[in-house]
């Protein structure tokens, strides 16, 4: 097989994404300024594929470009977070409904597998919650994918990219991962059943309590 030569844009979301995960990890907190040259030094590469990053982040929400001041990690309003819950309380409610009318046996078992394994790392004597709070979002984005609307996928992929600034601060937060999953029970019990209202309404009331605790 040849060798493969990465182009400059290959090499520009090659380092978007590892940003993107050291923002994810809380490494790069909210409001850091990023600095560029550091950065490039790090990465043994020039400032423009580094800058070429910065834009796709900032286009993501997670990056800030300041006027003469340079990028930071996106700091989360209460605004902000409350516009980005609704819109996924929306998008989502309506997948799940879709889900719950048309979803195979098959899918649905699927579906199942993943909130058991979200019900075992939730277990007190052997919980995780690193392990939860990719599980859970695991199931959100599998129940999407089933919905089977790719235009949606999209735009929830970007909206929960904004969400994991302060998703782990609310999920930190005593009794919320236990009422997270008492939520998960309530919604896959509504697909279970085919109950294409009653599973919107649950999903929606996730989102509502993902955001009060969230705020």
């Amino acid at each position: 097989m040849a060798a493969v030569t990465l182009t400059p844009r290959a090499l520009y979301e090659e380092v978007a994404e590892l940003l993107r995960q050291r923002i994810f990890s809380g490494e790069l907190a909210p409001g850091t300024w990023i600095d560029e040259l550091k950065l490039a030094e790090q990465y043994g590469i020039s400032r423009t594929p580094l800058r070429e990053a910065l834009k796709v982040l900032a286009a993501e929400g997670l990056v800030t470009m300041k006027l003469r001041r340079g990028a930071y990690v996106t700091v989360v309003s209460e605004r902000d977070l409350a516009e980005v819950y609704h819109l996924l309380a929306v998008l989502e409610a309506d997948a799940a409904g879709v889900v719950a009318a048309e979803a195979t046996p098959a899918q649905l078992r699927e579906l199942e597998a993943l909130h058991q394994e979200l019900e075992a790392a939730a277990r007190p004597e052997g919980g995780d919650r690193e392990r939860f709070f990719a599980l859970n979002e695991r199931f959100h984005l599998r129940l999407l994918a089933l919905a089977r609307n790719r235009w949606r996928e999209q735009v929830v992929s970007d909206l929960r990219k904004v969400l994991k600034l302060n998703r782990r601060n609310s999920l930190a937060k005593t009794g919320r991962i236990a009422q997270s999953l008492g939520e998960h029970r309530a919604i896959m019990a509504a697909l279970l059943a085919h109950d294409a209202p009653k599973a919107e309404k649950a999903v929606r009331e996730h989102f509502d309590h993902g955001l009060e605790a969230a705020a």
